[in-house]
Protein backbone atom coordinates (compact mmCIF):
# COMPACT_ATOMS: atom_id res chain seq x y z
CA UNK A 1 0.00 0.00 0.00
CA UNK A 2 2.87 2.15 -0.99
CA UNK A 3 1.70 6.07 -1.86
CA UNK A 4 3.68 6.66 -5.38
CA UNK A 5 3.22 10.49 -4.54
CA UNK A 6 3.33 12.92 -1.74
CA UNK A 7 -0.36 14.09 -2.55
CA UNK A 8 -1.67 10.62 -1.93
CA UNK A 9 0.84 9.75 1.36
CA UNK A 10 -0.89 13.20 2.43
CA UNK A 11 -4.06 12.26 1.92
CA UNK A 12 -3.82 8.93 3.71
CA UNK A 13 -2.31 10.11 6.83
CA UNK A 14 -5.22 12.54 7.23
CA UNK A 15 -7.93 9.39 6.41
CA UNK A 16 -5.45 8.17 9.45
CA UNK A 17 -5.62 10.99 11.55
CA UNK A 18 -9.80 11.14 11.05
CA UNK A 19 -10.27 7.68 11.48
CA UNK A 20 -8.13 7.31 15.09
CA UNK A 21 -9.55 11.10 15.97
CA UNK A 22 -13.41 9.50 15.86
CA UNK A 23 -12.43 6.00 17.92
CA UNK A 24 -10.44 8.43 20.40
CA UNK A 25 -14.00 10.42 20.78
CA UNK A 26 -11.82 13.94 20.35
CA UNK A 27 -13.03 14.74 16.62
CA UNK A 28 -14.84 17.85 17.71
CA UNK A 29 -11.72 19.03 19.88
CA UNK A 30 -8.91 17.27 17.79
CA UNK A 31 -10.02 18.24 14.15
CA UNK A 32 -9.15 22.04 14.20
CA UNK A 33 -5.70 21.08 15.01
CA UNK A 34 -4.52 18.82 12.36
CA UNK A 35 -3.91 21.43 10.05
CA UNK A 36 -1.09 22.73 12.79
CA UNK A 37 0.22 19.64 13.63
CA UNK A 38 0.94 18.68 10.17
CA UNK A 39 2.55 21.99 9.40
CA UNK A 40 3.95 23.76 12.56
CA UNK A 41 5.27 26.77 12.63
CA UNK A 42 8.47 27.47 10.35
CA UNK A 43 7.77 23.85 9.31
CA UNK A 44 8.52 22.92 5.42
CA UNK A 45 5.34 23.63 3.13
CA UNK A 46 4.95 21.77 -0.43
CA UNK A 47 3.03 25.04 -1.11
CA UNK A 48 4.10 28.44 -1.13
CA UNK A 49 3.42 28.84 2.37
CA UNK A 50 2.48 26.98 5.51
CA UNK A 51 -0.55 29.08 6.13
CA UNK A 52 -2.03 28.08 2.70
CA UNK A 53 -0.91 23.96 3.48
CA UNK A 54 -3.10 24.47 6.71
CA UNK A 55 -5.87 25.92 4.83
CA UNK A 56 -5.87 23.16 2.33
CA UNK A 57 -5.55 20.55 4.96
CA UNK A 58 -8.94 22.14 6.31
CA UNK A 59 -10.73 21.35 3.04
CA UNK A 60 -9.38 18.01 2.79
CA UNK A 61 -10.79 17.36 6.17
CA UNK A 62 -14.12 18.88 4.95
CA UNK A 63 -14.15 16.58 2.23
CA UNK A 64 -13.63 13.30 4.74
CA UNK A 65 -16.62 14.98 6.65
CA UNK A 66 -18.45 14.47 3.37
CA UNK A 67 -18.45 18.49 2.32
CA UNK A 68 -16.89 20.16 -0.64
CA UNK A 69 -15.81 23.86 -0.21
CA UNK A 70 -18.29 25.09 -2.49
CA UNK A 71 -20.82 24.32 0.42
CA UNK A 72 -18.57 26.92 2.49
CA UNK A 73 -20.63 29.70 3.78
CA UNK A 74 -18.41 31.42 6.31
CA UNK A 75 -14.63 30.52 5.94
CA UNK A 76 -14.58 31.10 9.80
CA UNK A 77 -16.83 28.14 10.29
CA UNK A 78 -14.32 25.73 12.41
CA UNK A 79 -14.04 21.93 11.56
CA UNK A 80 -16.27 21.24 15.06
CA UNK A 81 -19.03 23.08 13.64
CA UNK A 82 -19.02 20.89 10.66
CA UNK A 83 -18.26 18.15 12.65
CA UNK A 84 -21.85 19.01 14.40
CA UNK A 85 -23.48 19.34 11.06
CA UNK A 86 -22.42 15.83 9.75
CA UNK A 87 -23.82 14.58 12.95
CA UNK A 88 -27.13 15.53 12.27
CA UNK A 89 -27.36 14.81 8.26
CA UNK A 90 -28.37 11.50 6.93
CA UNK A 91 -26.70 11.57 3.78
CA UNK A 92 -23.81 13.36 1.93
CA UNK A 93 -25.55 15.93 -1.05
CA UNK A 94 -24.09 15.42 -4.39
CA UNK A 95 -22.27 16.73 -6.04
CA UNK A 96 -19.75 13.71 -5.11
CA UNK A 97 -16.13 15.61 -6.91
CA UNK A 98 -15.27 19.03 -5.30
CA UNK A 99 -12.39 21.18 -6.32
CA UNK A 100 -10.16 22.52 -3.46
CA UNK A 101 -9.42 26.10 -5.28
CA UNK A 102 -6.68 27.06 -2.75
CA UNK A 103 -4.95 23.69 -3.57
CA UNK A 104 -5.10 24.07 -7.43
CA UNK A 105 -1.94 25.68 -9.19
CA UNK A 106 -4.01 26.98 -12.28
CA UNK A 107 -1.88 25.46 -14.53
CA UNK A 108 -1.23 27.86 -18.19
CA UNK A 109 -2.87 26.17 -20.91
CA UNK A 110 0.47 26.33 -23.38
CA UNK A 111 0.42 22.85 -24.49
CA UNK A 112 3.75 23.35 -26.60
CA UNK A 113 6.96 24.92 -25.16
CA UNK A 114 10.04 25.47 -26.95
CA UNK A 115 12.82 24.94 -24.20
CA UNK A 116 16.05 25.81 -23.74
CA UNK A 117 17.61 22.48 -25.19
CA UNK A 118 17.04 24.51 -28.32
CA UNK A 119 20.38 24.39 -30.43
CA UNK A 120 19.17 27.26 -32.91
CA UNK A 121 19.94 24.53 -36.27
CA UNK A 122 20.49 25.91 -39.75
CA UNK A 123 17.60 23.64 -40.58
CA UNK A 124 14.72 25.29 -38.32
CA UNK A 125 11.98 22.77 -39.45
CA UNK A 126 9.89 24.12 -36.45
CA UNK A 127 9.91 26.95 -38.38
CA UNK A 128 9.38 25.88 -41.52
CA UNK A 129 6.36 23.51 -40.77
CA UNK A 130 4.62 25.92 -38.42
CA UNK A 131 1.19 26.37 -40.54
CA UNK A 132 0.48 30.00 -38.58
CA UNK A 133 4.14 31.50 -38.57
CA UNK A 134 4.24 30.57 -34.40
CA UNK A 135 7.48 30.16 -34.27
CA UNK A 136 10.30 33.17 -33.91
CA UNK A 137 13.88 32.73 -33.72
CA UNK A 138 15.56 35.27 -30.77
CA UNK A 139 19.25 35.19 -30.10
CA UNK A 140 19.61 31.83 -31.57
CA UNK A 141 16.18 29.79 -30.05
CA UNK A 142 12.71 28.98 -30.83
CA UNK A 143 10.22 30.55 -29.12
CA UNK A 144 7.05 30.17 -29.38
CA UNK A 145 3.44 32.56 -29.95
CA UNK A 146 0.93 31.14 -28.00
CA UNK A 147 -1.34 33.94 -29.47
CA UNK A 148 -0.91 32.27 -32.88
CA UNK A 149 -0.07 28.83 -31.52
CA UNK A 150 -2.74 26.04 -32.78
CA UNK A 151 -1.51 22.86 -30.63
CA UNK A 152 -1.21 20.98 -33.96
CA UNK A 153 2.13 19.67 -32.74
CA UNK A 154 3.87 19.93 -36.03
CA UNK A 155 6.79 21.68 -34.51
CA UNK A 156 7.51 19.11 -31.55
CA UNK A 157 7.37 16.17 -34.43
CA UNK A 158 9.41 18.02 -36.64
CA UNK A 159 12.71 19.16 -34.52
CA UNK A 160 15.26 17.07 -34.38
CA UNK A 161 16.54 17.77 -30.61
CA UNK A 162 13.36 17.26 -29.35
CA UNK A 163 13.51 20.76 -27.76
CA UNK A 164 9.97 21.32 -28.03
CA UNK A 165 7.49 19.63 -25.71
CA UNK A 166 4.07 19.09 -25.04
CA UNK A 167 2.94 20.70 -21.39
CA UNK A 168 -0.35 19.16 -20.36
CA UNK A 169 -3.03 20.39 -17.76
CA UNK A 170 -3.01 16.95 -16.18
CA UNK A 171 -7.26 16.73 -15.00
CA UNK A 172 -8.19 18.69 -18.35
CA UNK A 173 -5.93 16.12 -20.35
CA UNK A 174 -7.28 13.55 -18.46
CA UNK A 175 -10.96 13.88 -18.58
CA UNK A 176 -12.51 11.94 -21.21
CA UNK A 177 -16.06 13.94 -21.90
CA UNK A 178 -14.00 17.47 -21.48
CA UNK A 179 -15.90 18.13 -18.06
CA UNK A 180 -13.04 20.24 -16.75
CA UNK A 181 -11.90 23.52 -17.06
CA UNK A 182 -11.37 26.79 -15.89
CA UNK A 183 -13.38 29.15 -14.37
CA UNK A 184 -13.45 33.15 -14.43
CA UNK A 185 -10.17 32.37 -12.14
CA UNK A 186 -8.77 30.23 -14.40
CA UNK A 187 -8.97 27.56 -11.35
CA UNK A 188 -10.12 24.14 -12.41
CA UNK A 189 -13.89 23.32 -12.12
CA UNK A 190 -16.18 20.76 -13.25
CA UNK A 191 -19.37 20.77 -15.38
CA UNK A 192 -21.30 18.16 -13.50
CA UNK A 193 -23.91 18.11 -16.39
CA UNK A 194 -20.58 16.66 -18.65
CA UNK A 195 -19.22 14.34 -15.77
CA UNK A 196 -19.17 10.64 -16.02
CA UNK A 197 -17.28 10.31 -12.45
CA UNK A 198 -14.51 8.13 -14.26
CA UNK A 199 -12.45 10.11 -11.51
CA UNK A 200 -9.84 10.60 -13.83
CA UNK A 201 -9.72 14.09 -13.04
CA UNK A 202 -8.75 12.70 -9.60
CA UNK A 203 -6.13 10.15 -10.09
CA UNK A 204 -4.31 12.62 -12.22
CA UNK A 205 -3.91 16.02 -10.86
CA UNK A 206 -0.63 16.45 -9.25
CA UNK A 207 -1.66 18.94 -6.86
CA UNK A 208 -4.38 16.62 -5.42
CA UNK A 209 -7.06 19.44 -5.64
CA UNK A 210 -9.99 17.49 -7.12
CA UNK A 211 -11.19 15.39 -3.99
CA UNK A 212 -14.40 13.53 -3.58
CA UNK A 213 -16.59 13.77 -0.99
CA UNK A 214 -16.61 10.45 1.88
CA UNK A 215 -19.09 9.23 3.46
CA UNK A 216 -16.85 7.60 5.79
CA UNK A 217 -18.02 9.27 8.87
CA UNK A 218 -21.60 8.53 8.00
CA UNK A 219 -20.47 4.96 8.13
CA UNK A 220 -18.33 5.26 11.21
CA UNK A 221 -21.31 7.41 13.00
CA UNK A 222 -23.98 4.12 11.88
CA UNK A 223 -21.45 1.72 13.70
CA UNK A 224 -20.99 3.59 16.81
CA UNK A 225 -24.69 4.20 17.15
CA UNK A 226 -25.27 0.26 16.33
CA UNK A 227 -27.57 0.36 13.28
CA UNK A 228 -27.56 -2.46 11.05
CA UNK A 229 -25.31 -2.32 8.56
CA UNK A 230 -24.96 -5.20 5.75
CA UNK A 231 -21.31 -4.40 3.75
CA UNK A 232 -21.08 -5.35 -0.15
CA UNK A 233 -17.67 -5.26 -1.05
CA UNK A 234 -16.72 -5.18 -4.75
CA UNK A 235 -14.98 -8.13 -6.39
CA UNK A 236 -12.06 -6.14 -6.82
CA UNK A 237 -11.38 -5.37 -3.41
CA UNK A 238 -9.82 -9.04 -3.09
CA UNK A 239 -6.92 -7.33 -5.47
CA UNK A 240 -6.53 -4.89 -2.95
CA UNK A 241 -6.60 -5.96 0.50
CA UNK A 242 -4.95 -8.93 2.20
CA UNK A 243 -6.08 -12.08 2.78
CA UNK A 244 -8.59 -14.68 1.51
CA UNK A 245 -11.96 -13.64 0.51
CA UNK A 246 -12.90 -15.89 3.83
CA UNK A 247 -10.40 -13.58 5.87
CA UNK A 248 -11.77 -10.11 4.19
CA UNK A 249 -15.20 -10.94 5.18
CA UNK A 250 -13.48 -11.56 9.25
CA UNK A 251 -12.20 -8.31 9.00
CA UNK A 252 -15.32 -6.22 7.91
CA UNK A 253 -17.12 -8.18 10.81
CA UNK A 254 -14.63 -6.80 13.22
CA UNK A 255 -15.45 -3.35 11.60
CA UNK A 256 -18.45 -3.64 12.70
CA UNK A 257 -20.78 -4.30 10.00
CA UNK A 258 -23.34 -6.63 11.00
CA UNK A 259 -23.12 -9.06 8.05
CA UNK A 260 -21.01 -8.89 4.67
CA UNK A 261 -22.06 -10.45 1.19
CA UNK A 262 -19.40 -10.01 -1.97
CA UNK A 263 -20.76 -8.24 -4.64
CA UNK A 264 -19.59 -11.27 -7.12
CA UNK A 265 -22.85 -13.15 -5.91
CA UNK A 266 -24.39 -9.53 -8.07
CA UNK A 267 -22.41 -10.30 -11.11
CA UNK A 268 -23.42 -14.22 -11.38
CA UNK A 269 -26.92 -12.19 -11.36
CA UNK A 270 -26.07 -9.90 -14.06
CA UNK A 271 -24.11 -12.09 -16.39
CA UNK A 272 -27.26 -14.15 -16.71
CA UNK A 273 -29.84 -11.51 -17.39
CA UNK A 274 -26.65 -10.45 -19.73
CA UNK A 275 -26.94 -13.69 -21.28
CA UNK A 276 -30.49 -13.73 -22.17
CA UNK A 277 -31.16 -10.48 -23.04
CA UNK A 278 -27.97 -11.05 -25.44
CA UNK A 279 -29.98 -14.16 -26.87
CA UNK A 280 -33.23 -12.59 -27.20
CA UNK A 281 -31.50 -9.25 -29.16
CA UNK A 282 -29.78 -11.37 -31.69
CA UNK A 283 -32.75 -13.29 -32.57
CA UNK A 284 -34.53 -10.08 -33.33
CA UNK A 285 -31.46 -9.26 -36.17
CA UNK A 286 -29.98 -6.19 -33.74
CA UNK A 287 -26.21 -5.74 -34.67
CA UNK A 288 -24.55 -5.71 -31.28
CA UNK A 289 -25.28 -5.48 -27.72
CA UNK A 290 -22.96 -3.69 -25.29
CA UNK A 291 -22.45 -4.23 -21.55
CA UNK A 292 -24.05 -2.20 -18.50
CA UNK A 293 -22.09 -3.03 -15.80
CA UNK A 294 -19.73 0.12 -15.51
CA UNK A 295 -21.61 3.25 -14.53
CA UNK A 296 -19.09 5.52 -15.81
CA UNK A 297 -19.65 3.88 -19.04
CA UNK A 298 -23.67 4.52 -17.94
CA UNK A 299 -23.40 7.99 -17.12
CA UNK A 300 -21.26 7.90 -20.76
CA UNK A 301 -24.52 6.65 -22.56
CA UNK A 302 -26.61 9.34 -20.89
CA UNK A 303 -24.65 12.17 -21.18
CA UNK A 304 -22.57 12.09 -24.19
CA UNK A 305 -23.96 9.20 -26.72
CA UNK A 306 -27.37 8.68 -26.31
CA UNK A 307 -27.61 6.88 -29.30
CA UNK A 308 -25.78 3.60 -27.34
CA UNK A 309 -29.38 3.51 -25.47
CA UNK A 310 -30.59 1.70 -28.19
CA UNK A 311 -27.98 -0.79 -27.40
CA UNK A 312 -26.45 -1.29 -24.24
CA UNK A 313 -27.88 -4.34 -21.78
CA UNK A 314 -31.02 -2.73 -19.77
CA UNK A 315 -29.33 -5.66 -17.05
CA UNK A 316 -28.44 -4.08 -13.79
CA UNK A 317 -25.02 -3.69 -12.33
CA UNK A 318 -24.03 -5.91 -9.76
CA UNK A 319 -23.97 -3.40 -7.16
CA UNK A 320 -27.90 -3.30 -7.82
CA UNK A 321 -28.55 -7.15 -7.70
CA UNK A 322 -26.37 -7.92 -4.49
CA UNK A 323 -28.37 -4.74 -2.88
CA UNK A 324 -31.58 -6.18 -4.09
CA UNK A 325 -30.47 -9.53 -2.01
CA UNK A 326 -29.97 -7.55 1.04
CA UNK A 327 -33.25 -6.00 1.03
CA UNK A 328 -35.11 -8.79 0.68
CA UNK A 329 -33.77 -10.54 3.27
CA UNK A 330 -32.89 -7.69 5.69
CA UNK A 331 -35.13 -4.69 4.77
CA UNK A 332 -34.27 -2.60 7.79
CA UNK A 333 -30.40 -2.66 6.97
CA UNK A 334 -28.27 0.27 6.14
CA UNK A 335 -26.25 -1.23 2.82
CA UNK A 336 -22.76 -0.07 2.12
CA UNK A 337 -20.66 -0.75 -0.81
CA UNK A 338 -16.93 -0.99 -1.04
CA UNK A 339 -15.90 0.10 -4.13
CA UNK A 340 -12.76 0.57 -6.35
CA UNK A 341 -14.27 3.93 -7.79
CA UNK A 342 -15.92 6.89 -7.83
CA UNK A 343 -18.86 6.49 -10.24
CA UNK A 344 -20.42 3.78 -7.93
CA UNK A 345 -21.71 7.04 -5.20
CA UNK A 346 -23.20 8.20 -8.58
CA UNK A 347 -24.85 4.73 -8.63
CA UNK A 348 -26.07 4.81 -5.16
CA UNK A 349 -27.63 8.08 -5.34
CA UNK A 350 -29.78 7.49 -8.48
CA UNK A 351 -30.57 4.17 -7.12
CA UNK A 352 -31.68 4.35 -3.91
CA UNK A 353 -31.25 0.98 -2.94
CA UNK A 354 -27.51 1.43 -1.52
CA UNK A 355 -27.02 3.93 1.54
CA UNK A 356 -23.32 4.55 1.51
CA UNK A 357 -20.11 3.92 -1.00
CA UNK A 358 -16.62 3.45 0.89
CA UNK A 359 -13.43 3.38 -1.56
CA UNK A 360 -10.60 0.83 -1.24
CA UNK A 361 -8.03 2.52 0.44
CA UNK A 362 -10.74 4.58 2.64
CA UNK A 363 -11.17 0.71 3.50
CA UNK A 364 -7.76 0.00 4.06
CA UNK A 365 -6.50 2.66 6.45
CA UNK A 366 -9.66 1.93 8.35
CA UNK A 367 -8.42 -1.60 8.72
CA UNK A 368 -4.78 -0.09 9.16
CA UNK A 369 -6.26 2.45 12.67
CA UNK A 370 -7.95 -0.42 14.18
CA UNK A 371 -5.06 -2.63 14.00
CA UNK A 372 -6.96 -5.53 11.75
CA UNK A 373 -4.81 -7.65 9.32
CA UNK A 374 -6.83 -9.28 7.19
CA UNK A 375 -4.43 -11.67 6.18
CA UNK A 376 -3.87 -12.79 9.87
CA UNK A 377 -7.40 -13.11 10.68
CA UNK A 378 -9.30 -16.36 10.81
CA UNK A 379 -11.51 -17.29 8.07
CA UNK A 380 -15.15 -16.89 8.23
CA UNK A 381 -17.03 -18.52 5.09
CA UNK A 382 -19.42 -16.81 3.32
CA UNK A 383 -23.46 -17.68 3.29
CA UNK A 384 -23.97 -16.90 -0.29
CA UNK A 385 -20.46 -17.37 -2.18
CA UNK A 386 -20.10 -16.49 -5.40
CA UNK A 387 -18.36 -18.31 -8.44
CA UNK A 388 -15.69 -18.26 -9.93
CA UNK A 389 -17.48 -16.03 -13.01
CA UNK A 390 -18.81 -13.38 -10.89
CA UNK A 391 -15.52 -12.95 -9.00
CA UNK A 392 -13.90 -12.39 -12.75
CA UNK A 393 -16.07 -9.35 -13.39
CA UNK A 394 -13.17 -6.51 -12.47
CA UNK A 395 -10.47 -7.11 -14.75
CA UNK A 396 -10.85 -6.37 -18.00
CA UNK A 397 -12.60 -9.08 -20.62
CA UNK A 398 -13.99 -10.64 -17.24
CA UNK A 399 -17.88 -9.65 -18.47
CA UNK A 400 -17.43 -11.42 -21.86
CA UNK A 401 -15.96 -14.23 -20.39
CA UNK A 402 -18.89 -14.52 -18.03
CA UNK A 403 -21.74 -14.36 -20.60
CA UNK A 404 -19.40 -16.89 -22.90
CA UNK A 405 -19.22 -19.37 -20.37
CA UNK A 406 -22.79 -19.19 -20.53
CA UNK A 407 -23.79 -19.04 -24.12
CA UNK A 408 -20.60 -20.53 -25.54
CA UNK A 409 -19.25 -19.25 -29.22
CA UNK A 410 -22.63 -17.34 -29.82
CA UNK A 411 -20.95 -14.42 -28.64
CA UNK A 412 -17.95 -12.70 -30.19
CA UNK A 413 -16.70 -9.64 -28.06
CA UNK A 414 -14.63 -6.76 -28.88
CA UNK A 415 -13.34 -5.10 -25.28
CA UNK A 416 -12.75 -1.45 -25.07
CA UNK A 417 -10.13 -1.30 -22.05
CA UNK A 418 -10.59 2.11 -20.75
CA UNK A 419 -13.16 5.11 -21.60
CA UNK A 420 -10.74 7.92 -23.55
CA UNK A 421 -11.85 10.40 -26.16
CA UNK A 422 -10.12 7.84 -28.77
CA UNK A 423 -12.40 5.03 -27.60
CA UNK A 424 -15.24 7.69 -27.68
CA UNK A 425 -14.82 7.90 -30.93
CA UNK A 426 -14.76 4.45 -31.94
CA UNK A 427 -17.88 3.70 -30.13
CA UNK A 428 -19.65 6.79 -32.38
CA UNK A 429 -17.91 4.46 -35.37
CA UNK A 430 -20.30 1.69 -33.66
CA UNK A 431 -22.98 3.23 -33.64
CA UNK A 432 -22.65 5.01 -36.99
CA UNK A 433 -21.69 1.70 -39.03
CA UNK A 434 -22.16 -1.09 -36.48
CA UNK A 435 -19.90 -3.08 -39.75
CA UNK A 436 -16.75 -1.51 -38.30
CA UNK A 437 -16.78 -3.35 -36.01
CA UNK A 438 -13.99 -6.30 -35.87
CA UNK A 439 -15.09 -9.34 -38.12
CA UNK A 440 -18.47 -11.13 -36.76
CA UNK A 441 -18.23 -8.85 -33.11
CA UNK A 442 -21.41 -8.66 -31.38
CA UNK A 443 -20.87 -8.04 -28.12
CA UNK A 444 -19.01 -4.64 -26.85
CA UNK A 445 -17.93 -5.07 -23.48
CA UNK A 446 -16.65 -1.29 -22.37
CA UNK A 447 -14.73 -0.57 -18.69
CA UNK A 448 -14.06 3.35 -17.83
CA UNK A 449 -10.38 2.41 -16.41
CA UNK A 450 -7.51 0.71 -18.54
CA UNK A 451 -6.98 -2.91 -16.89
CA UNK A 452 -10.93 -2.96 -15.35
CA UNK A 453 -12.38 -2.10 -12.10
CA UNK A 454 -9.38 -3.38 -10.44
CA UNK A 455 -7.64 -0.17 -11.95
CA UNK A 456 -9.90 2.18 -10.50
CA UNK A 457 -9.48 5.41 -9.49
CA UNK A 458 -9.32 4.81 -5.39
CA UNK A 459 -7.18 1.15 -5.53
CA UNK A 460 -4.36 1.24 -3.21
CA UNK A 461 -2.27 -1.90 -5.18
CA UNK A 462 -0.41 -2.48 -8.78
CA UNK A 463 -3.51 -3.32 -10.76
CA UNK A 464 -2.08 -5.90 -12.65
CA UNK A 465 -0.74 -7.66 -9.18
CA UNK A 466 -4.21 -7.09 -8.15
CA UNK A 467 -5.52 -8.67 -11.05
CA UNK A 468 -3.09 -12.01 -11.11
CA UNK A 469 -3.98 -12.01 -7.21
CA UNK A 470 -7.91 -12.27 -8.19
CA UNK A 471 -6.71 -15.17 -10.59
CA UNK A 472 -5.66 -16.96 -7.90
CA UNK A 473 -8.67 -17.25 -5.77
Amino acid sequence: MNPDNYAILIRRQLMKKFIDLFYQDKLKEGLDKVAVEMFPKNAHSPRCCIYKARAIVKYRLMGLLGFGEEEEKDELITLTQYVEEAEKREKVSAPILTVIDEACSACVKVNYFATNACRGCLARPCLLNCPRDAILVKEGHSIIDHNKCINCGKCMKACPYHAIVYIPVPCEEACPVNAVGKNEHQKESIDYSKCIYCGKCVDKCPFGAIIEKSQLFDVLKGIKKGKEITAIFSPSTVGHIGGSIEQIHTALLKLGFSRVMEVAVGADITSQHESLEFGERMKKGEPFMTSSCCFAYIELINKHILQLKDYYSMSHTPMHYTAQLVKEKYPDSLIVFISPCISKKSEAISSHLVDYVLNIEELSIWMESRGIQPEKTEPTPLSDPATERGRGFPISGGVAQALKSLIGDKISPTLINGINKQSINLLKTYIKNPKTLPEKSNFVEVMSCEGGCVAGPCVIENPAKAASKIRRK
